[in-house]
């Protein structure tokens, strides 16, 4: 049976037994993703880290569950109207994908700011993409307006008793594992998520704490539950929990089931996803990630205990997870930049080429000057970017420059 929430009666939350028919229902279309132990990020984090891998869906993210129980519950006058939805990525993907495989008309509503692979993706699973407005506030009130004009049924992203249920079998899934977690770490935008694993994960295992991540920017969950107007904007790496309003459904489900919901800065979020690619060898965006840059960004909050990870979307830009990669070398000192003032005669530049050679660094980029008033006017200096194995390293290379006479001065990362 359902659960009836006071502050929402009549309207009924889903319980364990919605999620349980959910799993039944999209069985065999939506696939059961591996949860599966994660070594490498366990000696990262300082936690016992298991990952359920839900980028592995066809659409790359974990809507897919949701949309699919919503879509399968329509009539067919409601088929032959279509569906209308709201998204920055991953739902509109989900939607349009299981609208066009089951012959539902799709009209998918997307921000401005969503990130181009997102859009192109949604095209091509067959709907008809209307992009529009600079949030998802703005992209909702223009798909409201088509569904009134058009008659088109709406799927919302988050705050639908079927979508909540749907995204729950994701927990069903991780609890018949038998793995006994001590905590589920999950990222919240609208909610939809959290409060279905929440309710699965209390009525199955109730002793595991439901934990949710959202980035600092959009505290939005966070501000709910605290009584408080959230203070939300700017950009951030994870557009897919960027929301400013949570559900009226997922915020009942959250007051009642979940634990605690941890905000997490920016360059968390870039270290999560950077582990991923680097150690688990495996695609996440920014909203994917979010749950370990929470072990990363609190190591006490989870050190010893047992932690389970949704990697619930990979959907992110490759020339952005390429900039990652390079940051975070740069960050750990892997990549760095010098000036050196040198004497304009020839055979400097290749005493310098030599002198890091000879220590194993390898040159990336050199960038010649002679007219900064900085430097003698029989000077000159040379900006080198060098690849090294890390910050022992790079004080050698530095420190074998310097006994060659030359002076140099560490610049700030490229």
């Amino acid at each position: 049976m359902t659960v009836l929430d006071p502050a929402l009666d009549p309207i009924a939350l889903p319980s364990i037994d919605d999620i349980r028919d959910a799993a039944r229902v999209i069985e065999g279309s939506v696939l059961k993703t591996p949860f599966l132990p994660a070594p490498r990020l366990s000696q990262l984090t300082g936690a016992e880290v298991f990952v359920k891998y839900e980028n592995l869906q066809v659409t790359s993210a974990f809507k897919e569950r949701g949309a699919l129980v919503k879509l399968l519950s329509l009539t067919p006058a409601e088929r032959a109207a279509g569906v209308v939805a709201m998204s920055a990525g991953n739902h509109a993907q989900a939607v349009a994908y299981h609208a066009s495989r089951l012959g539902i008309p799709a009209t998918i509503v997307m921000p401005a700011t969503t990130p181009f692979v997102k859009v192109e993706a949604t095209r091509s699973f067959g709907a008809t993409v209307v992009v529009e407005g600079e949030t998802l506030v703005e992209a909702q009130a223009r798909a409201t307006t088509i569904a009134e004009t058009t008659g088109a049924v709406w799927v919302h992203p988050y705050d639908d008793a079927q979508v909540i249920a749907g995204q729950g079998t994701i927990a069903l899934e991780m609890i018949e594992s038998g793995i006994p977690l001590d905590a589920l770490v999950v990222p919240v935008g609208g909610g939809g998520l959290i409060g279905g694993m929440a309710i699965a994960t209390k009525a199955l295992s109730p002793r595991t704490a439901i934990i949710g991540v959202e980035t600092e920017l959009y505290p939005s969950m966070r501000a709910a539950l605290d009584g408080r107007p959230p203070e939300c904007g700017g950009n951030t790496l994870a557009e897919g929990i960027a929301v400013k309003n949570v559900g009226r459904l997922t915020l009942a489900i959250a007051r009642r089931f979940v634990d605690d919901v941890l905000l997490v800065p920016e360059s968390a979020i870039e270290r999560a996803v950077n582990a991923y690619l680097t150690l688990q060898k495996t695609m996440a965006e920014g909203a994917g990630a979010a749950g370990l840059a929470a072990l990363l960004a609190y190591p006490k909050r989870f050190a010893g205990q047992r932690v389970g990870l949704v990697l619930c979307g990979g959907n992110i830009d490759p020339r952005l997870a390429a900039s990652i990669m390079v940051r975070e070398l740069a960050r750990a000192e892997k990549i760095v930049a010098v000036r050196l003032i040198i004497p304009d005669r020839p055979g400097v530049l290749g005493d310098i080429a030599a002198t890091i050679g000879g220590c194993g660094g390898n040159i990336l980029e050199v960038l010649h000057h002679r007219t900064l008033l900085s430097v003698p006017a029989k000077g000159a200096s040379v900006d080198v970017t060098i690849e090294t194995h890390g910050p022992h390293h790079a004080r050698e290379i530095e420190a074998a420059l310097e006994a060659r006479h030359y002076k140099v001065e560490r610049l700030a990362a490229p």
